[in-house]
This record gives structure tokens, C-alpha cells and sequence, in this order.
């Protein structure tokens, strides 16, 4: 493949990202401004080329590859080993993550042409590509974990990127210690996995799992568990933690802090997606526990719904857009916990998509609108801004999955997964996201005509600067609308009845939702055709037609709704009030335990009784001598005889 030996090629893909990343981190200065942005983006672009090559060769000629590049170290006999796995989910991945990168890399030019930390960011972004494409790449545990901490790492330097704001740096430690919480799960799992199997090594660990179906550990003396369920729940906790869901989801939407090309590249293809694809590639091990399916169904309905109402009550065009994805990424995890992988891998390809194109497009309106970002201000843009608004038009009809369009595909391959499944939680998980398709309508068209339509709302002196972005900004735009319209209409097919991912996903057949919903596929013609009679589409339609009359026609009425709505809008507000509580409980109580330490353990302990009381003791039993020692001969005369005496006593006793 392009005249390379094949394990060239797969090295090339991360190293090409990796060696910008250094160029402009390291010799920013000397290279300047645009050779930063050139050598990053010339290393993308090459991982996006070869990775093209590899989806080619993966899905055209059958080449998949698994094995070591790197032996790093020996530890008690078992290899810690760098290596790659390339089959059908990853040269999906890689292409996702790859053009998705490309396209935010172009885009940066345009938004961050005026930063002083121009160099920096660049080399951030693509220090982030390196991380995520060596996660997705991993063969084995030990590199899953080292990019999955690698993204980690370089989220919070991107979140936290304008560092002079304090928002900004509470966000980046906000999503630092919350992924803590996530990774910490994650670690035990990975225990766990070395500890009952041997290994580290994915295709040996999938091999010996079917063997501990009943073996069962006691993590609480005399209560037996299940070894696949603890395994799969420990791994999922920090997919929960990367891919923000609920109760773990608090920093996605505070990461707004970062700038916007960040946002889209975090919430499109990389970071949060990292935990959908470690269950998708788990699925030999998922499969084994129904129990643990049906938390990942669970957990994942209840983001669907919950944060996507959050959304609804937002005025911030950015955070509006974040909640969207939490929602999204709930829909993901649910076609995980219902075993439809293919189902979930396939909307996080299409919401990569019109995800990023949403991310920039909002990106592009706060350029114009000088770096205001709150919707209220906003309102006609249309007419100055025709390419960011058709875009914002085409990604929203892609997110709210208008027959068709890319998302109508992959979401309603959720939706009717989740109807067929037998597992226990899916009866709620189909209200959940039916429920969240109106939801998802109501704030995407909300967003669009506060944005785009209307009145113009802002001050004079911005209305008169409006124009549409540059080339720079406007061309990655359409490029990411090209696959919002088209990509679900071609991988529809393949990808959830055709067998596209081959072995590396795996579904047993009393979980096969998929082959259930393939007995009435008949075509993309009529499913769109069915797609137009169907629920979904009355309840999209209904969310448009709401948004249309209250933020279009009757636009006094989102506020009076606001005051009747009372509890249930403070309540969206406040988001449920679960920062305060996460705050009231751990941040005060961690500091509450640290108080009394301090008190009690330093002040009164340590320095009260050790230090100062056998300071104390010593000043006693000092001054008590001192009472002894008169100077006067007879007295040390008298002393001397009593102890000779006392010896004596002692020696004549023996």
C-alpha cells in the first residue's frame, strides 16, 4: 500500500500527528506561526491519506493486522508490549478521527489567527490526534490505557488553554478530577482482567473469557459476584467518566471554557467517543454479562433524555450544542447496552460528522458576533452569514435525524434496537429515547431561529461589522456538510446488516437485535419512506413546529412559560442542581475532612501532644532535677552513699 511495507503505513499514522505536534511545540517560535500550522496539519492530512489506504485495504481485500511493534518492559513473566490491532472498527475510527482532526485543524487557522498561543494550540490538537489514534489502534490494555490517559492529559490543557481565566482553569480541573473518578474504575478493570486471566493482550483475554462465565470473586466477604460483571461495570465506569454520562458527565459542558475548535474536535471524534469505542471493541467480554449490559442501557437512556432536556433551557449557543452531545452520546451507549454495536459504532461515525459541523458553525457565528455567545444577542444572521447558516441548517437537520440525512439512519437503528431488545431496562430505554427525539428537535430548531432567524438582536455597532467568515473557516463547513447529508445513506446498509465489522465486534445470537431489524429491511428507499410515517418523525416534525411558533412567531411566550414552568425550569437551570450537590458533598466534605485533620491530627495531635506535650514533659522532668542539684558537697556525699547502698542491696540480692 502506497509503495510502503504495510507496518510502515500503521506507524506512520500515529507518528505523523505526533512529529507536528513536536515541531510546533518545540520550535514554534523559529518555524513562526504558519510553519506551526503547516507541519500539524501536513502530519494529519498524511494520517488521514493512509488511513483512507487502510479502510480500503481492511473492507476491499480483507487485511487485518494484530501485533506487537514495541516490547516496552517484562513484568513477572507477562510482555508490556506496544502494539496494533487493525480490522473493520478501527479503520472505521481512524478515519472518523482523522478527517474530523484535518478539518478542525484547517478551521484553527481562521479562529485563532489573533492568539498569541497560536504555536501552543496547534501543537495541543495534534498531540491530542496522536492520543486518541493510539487508543484506537491498541491491541492490548496497556496501550488502551496509555491513550486513554494521553487524551485525558491533553483535554485539560486544551479546556484549560486560556489559563488567565479563571472559568477556564476551574473547567480543565473540573474535568480532570471528574475522569479521575472514571479512570480509577477503569484501572480496577484492567486489574481485574491481569489478575483472573493472565494478560493484557486483547485477543487472549477474549479468548479465555468464555471459560470465567461462572467463576465469581468476593469484593465484600461471604456476597459472591459475578467475574464478567465486575470486569465489564469497573471498565464501563470509565467509559462513563470519558463519555460523559450520567452521574459522571458534569465537565463536558464546562469544557466550553476552551476555544471552539477544541470543543468540536473533544465532542466530535475524539475524547468522548473513546469510551464507546473501548464497549464496542469489549463486546466479547459484554456479552457475557447481561447485568452489565443492562446498566450501560440504562445509564446511557437516562443521559439520552436528561441532559438533552438541560438543553432546552440554555442561551448559550456553545452549551447548547454540548448538551446536544451528551445527549447523543447517550443514544450511543444505549445500542451498546441493547448489543447493537454496530448500530452505536454507526452514529458516532455520522455524529462526528454534523457534530463538528454544528461545533464550527457556532464557532463561526461567535467570530462574527465579536465573541458573544449567548443566543439572546443574536437573531438574522442569516442574511449576512448565508454559507454558516445553511450549514447550521444542514447539521440540525442531521442531528434531529430528518429522513434522509445522515443521523436519521443511525439514530433510528437505535431507536428500533432498543424496541426489539429483551434485556432488562430496554422497556425504559425506549421511552427514554423516544422521548429524546422531541427534546433533541425542540433545542436544535430553538437554537437555529434564536441564531439564524428573526430579528436582529444585537447592538448597532456589531450588526454594522457582520460578515460571513473566511474561506479558511467557511470551506472545513461544507466539507463536514458533504458527509452529514450523505454518509448514512451509504453505510446504512453495510454497516448495521451486512456484517461490516466482521469479527472484531461480537454479538451473541440471543442479544442479535440487529438480525431482528434486518428482516424488515427491504432498501434505503423505503426505510426513508417508512421513516416519513413513522414516531420519530411526528415527534421531530412537532419539536420544529414548537420551536417555529415560540421562537419565530410568538417570541414573548418562552418567557412567560418560564415563570409558570416554576421548579421544573429552575431545575433544567440549575441542571438538576448536581454540581451543588457533587460540591456541598465532595468538594466541602473533602475539605471538611481536611479541616479536621488539620485540627485535630496537626494542631492537637501532632504539635499539641507529640511535639509541645514531650516538650512539656521534658521542661517537667528538667525542672524536678534541677530541685536535686544544690551544689552542695554533702548532698552528692549523701546521693553517692545511698546509691553505693542500693547497689549493694542489688549484688548481695543475687
Amino acid at each position: 500500500m502506497f509503495g510502503m511495507d504495510i507496518k510502515t503505513v500503521y506507524l506512520m499514522i500515529p507518528l505523523a500527528p505526533l512529529a507536528g505536534a513536536i515541531l510546533a511545540g518545540l520550535l514554534g517560535k523559529k518555524i513562526g506561526r504558519s510553519g506551526s500550522h503547516w507541519v500539524t496539519i501536513l502530519g494529519v492530512a498524511v494520517s488521514f491519506i493512509l488511513s483512507i489506504g487502510v479502510f480500503i485495504d481492511v473492507h476491499e481485500n480483507g487485511n487485518t493486522y494484530n501485533g506487537e511493534v514495541y516490547k516496552w518492559a517484562v513484568s513477572g513473566g507477562i510482555p508490556l508490549s506496544i502494539g496494533f490491532l487493525i480490522d473493520q472498527l478501527t479503520s472505521v475510527m481512524l478515519v472518523v478521527v482523522t478527517f474530523v482532526s484535518l478539518m478542525v485543524h484547517i478551521y484553527t487557522i481562521g479562529y485563532m489567527h489573533e492568539d498569541p498561543g497560536y504555536q501552543r494550540f496547534f501543537s495541543y490538537i495534534a498531540l491530542f490526534t496522536f492520543s486518541m489514534l493510539m487508543l484506537v489502534m491498541s491491541n492490548n490494555f496497556l496501550q488502551l490505557f496509555f491513550g486513554w490517559e494521553a487524551v485525558g492529559l491533553v483535554s485539560y490543557l486544551l479546556i484549560g488553554f486560556w489559563y488567565t481565566r479563571d472559568t477556564a482553569i476551574y473547567a480543565n480541573l473540573k474535568a480532570f478530577l471528574v475522569n479521575r473518578v472514571g479512570d480509577f474504575g477503569f484501572l480496577l478493570g484492567i486489574a481485574a482482567i491481569y489478575m483472573y486471566f493472565g494478560t493484557l493482550d486483547y485477543s487472549a483475554v477474549f479468548a479465555i473469557a468464555p471459560s470465567h462465565m461462572e467463576t465469581t470473586m468476593q469484593i465484600i466477604p461471604g456476597m459472591d459476584w459475578s467475574l464478567m460483571t465486575v470486569i465489564c461495570i469497573l471498565l464501563f465506569i470509565g467509559a462513563m467518566g470519558k463519555s460523559a454520562q450520567v452521574p459522571l458527565h458534569v465537565w463536558l459542558p464546562d469544557s466550553m471554557e476552551g476555544p471552539t475548535p477544541i470543543s468540536a474536535l473533544i465532542h466530535a471524534a475524539t475524547m468522548v467517543t473513546a469510551g464507546i469505542f473501548m464497549v464496542a471493541r469489549m463486546s466479547p467480554l459484554y456479552e457475557l454479562s447481561t447485568t452489565a449490559l443492562s446498566v450501560v442501557l440504562v445509564i446511557g437512556a437516562t443521559t439520552a433524555l436528561f441532559m438533552g432536556l438541560i438543553g432546552i433551557v440554555q442561551n448559550d449557543i456553545k452549551r447548547v450544542v454540548a448538551y446536544s452531545t451528551l445527549s447523543q452520546l447517550g443514544y450511543m451507549t444505549v445500542a451498546l447496552g441493547s448489543s447493537a454495536y454496530a448500530a452505536g459504532i454507526f452514529h458516532l461515525a455520522t455524529h462526528a460528522f454534523f457534530k463538528a459541523l454544528l461545533f464550527l458553525g457556532a464557532g463561526s457565528v461567535i467570530i462574527a458576533m465579536h465573541h458573544e455567545q449567548d443566543m439572546r444577542k443574536m437573531g438574522g444572521l442569516m442574511k449576512y452569514m448565508p454559507i454558516t447558516g445553511v450549514t447550521a441548517w444542514i447539521g440540525t437537520l442531521a442531528l434531529v435525524g430528518f429522513p434522509g440525512l445522515s443521523g436519521f439512519f443511525s439514530k433510528d437503528g437505535i431507536v428500533e434496537s432498543v424496541y426489539y431488545s429483551k434485556l432488562w431496562g430496554a422497556d425504559y430505554a425506549f421511552l427514554c429515547v423516544t422521548a429524546g427525539i422531541l427534546v433533541t428537535s425542540f433545542y436544535s430548531f430553538r437554537l437555529l431561529y434564536m441564531t439564524f432567524h428573526g430579528k436582529p438582536r444585537m447592538d448597532k455597532h456589531t450588526e454594522e461589522h457582520l460578515k460571513e467568515s473566511p474561506l479558511v473557516v467557511t470551506v472545513p463547513l461544507v466539507l463536514l456538510a458533504i458527509p452529514s447529508i450523505f454518509i448514512g445513506a451509504i453505510l446504512v446498509e453495510p454497516m448495521l446488516f451486512a456484517n461490516f465489522f466482521g469479527d472484531s465486534i461480537m454479538v451473541l445470537p440471543a442479544h442479535d437485535v440487529l438480525a431482528e431489524l434486518k428482516e424488515d429491511w427491504d432498501g434505503v428507499g423505503p426505510f426513508i419512506a417508512h421513516g416519513l410515517t413513522a414516531a420519530p418523525f411526528l415527534l421531530t416534525m412537532t419539536g420544529w413546529v414548537l420551536a417555529w411558533l415560540l421562537y419565530s412567531r410568538f417570541t414573548h411566550l418562552p418567557e412567560k412559560i418560564a415563570q409558570r414552568a416554576g421548579l421544573l425550569y429552575r431545575a433544567l437551570e440549575n441542571k438538576y442542581w448536581i454540581d451543588e450537590i457533587y460540591f456541598a458533598t465532595f468538594a466541602n466534605g473533602a475539605r471538611a475532612i481536611g479541616r479536621g485533620l488539620w485540627k485535630i491530627g496537626d494542631v492537637r495531635i501532632i504539635d499539641g501532644l507529640i511535639v509541645n506535650g514531650s516538650a512539656w514533659v521534658v521542661g517537667r522532668v528538667s525542672a524536678w532535677i534541677r530541685t536535686i542539684q544544690s551544689g552542695y558537697v554533702y548532698h552528692y556525699a549523701f546521693a553517692m552513699i545511698i546509691g553505693l547502698f542500693l547497689l549493694l542491696t542489688l549484688f548481695l540480692k543475687r
